[in-house]
């Protein structure tokens, strides 16, 4: 019972304390003919560093990395640098790496939506280099599953300012079950049990499309939820960032509740033990 609750309270605190979007991911162009130009984004809170593997004036690769810091606009702006090291196959000598590395020139990483971003970077005197990046898609991975876990979010915008459903500070907790076909498309069905929604069943199918760490679900994500309050009308809605984690999964649900009412609503949840 304590283990359970503990769960419930530990995702319930993750899901109110959502931060922005998370952009740790592989990146390539945008256009699928230039392939082999690409960075790579590790992010930590505000902070990103970016690794690109772009090329020389002579045509060879060559490395330079980034460390962008949050703008407070959505930004990500900061300096470029380029290291320089060892020859790999013999021993290294610290003589060889100055520290700290010359900055040679500045990065600004702009994201478009959550899988899609503008990344300029000037380099010495070559001039802004801009390009449209994607997060790159490696293999597919495994929701299907049985979880249990919270979810936190809004209510709003509903016709009546007076509707049950308007909630600034919507909270509940849920089984979840999710079906899943390859990258082509996935079922995730919500039984709630706290006390205020216990009852309510909510079932939300529609497509995939998959972008590096995360998948989006929709446009034409249905959702119909069934028993207490409910009309049992089906309503289209998307589901962004949804991805595994390491203990479970998480997303975010953004959609038509009925009424005018406009839900979003962090979600995540831990596999469960019987899995």
């Amino acid at each position: 019972m304590w283990k359970r609750l503990l769960v419930a309270l530990v995702l319930l605190v993750s899901a109110v304390n959502a931060r922005a979007v998370e952009y740790t991911d592989v990146y390539v162009d945008a256009d699928p003919a230039q392939s082999g130009w690409g960075a790579f984004l590790v992010q930590s809170d505000t902070f990103q560093f970016i690794a690109f593997f772009i090329y020389g004036p002579d045509n060879q690769p060559i490395w330079y990395t980034g460390q962008l810091t949050d703008d407070g606009t959505g930004k990500y702006t900061g300096a470029v640098y380029r290291s320089i090291g060892t020859y790999f196959a013999v021993p290294w000598n610290p003589a060889d790496h100055p520290v700290p590395s010359p900055q040679i020139g500045i990065a600004t990483f702009q994201p478009i939506d959550s899988y899609n971003a503008t990344l300029t970077y000037t380099i010495g005197d070559s001039g802004a280099v801009t390009k449209s990046v994607t997060r790159q898609t490696l293999t597919s991975y495994k929701m299907a599953g049985n979880y249990s876990g919270s979810m936190a979010g809004s209510v709003s915008g509903c016709t009546d300012p007076n509707d049950p459903r308007t909630d600034p500070m919507f909270r509940a907790r849920y089984g979840l079950t999710v079906g899943q076909s390859g990258d082509a498309s996935a079922t995730l069905v919500f039984t709630f049990v706290d006390t205020t929604h216990a009852g309510i069943v909510c079932t939300a199918t529609g497509p995939l499309t998959h972008f590096g760490r995360l998948y989006q679900m929709g446009p034409g994500t249905t959702l119909t939820c069934t028993g207490p309050g409910q009309d049992g009308k089906t309503r289209v809605l998307t589901i962004d960032s949804l991805h595994p984690t390491g203990q479970g999964i998480e997303g975010k649900l953004t959609g038509d509740v009925g009424g005018g009412c406009t839900a979003s609503l962090h979600f995540a949840a831990v596999l469960t033990v019987n899995n």
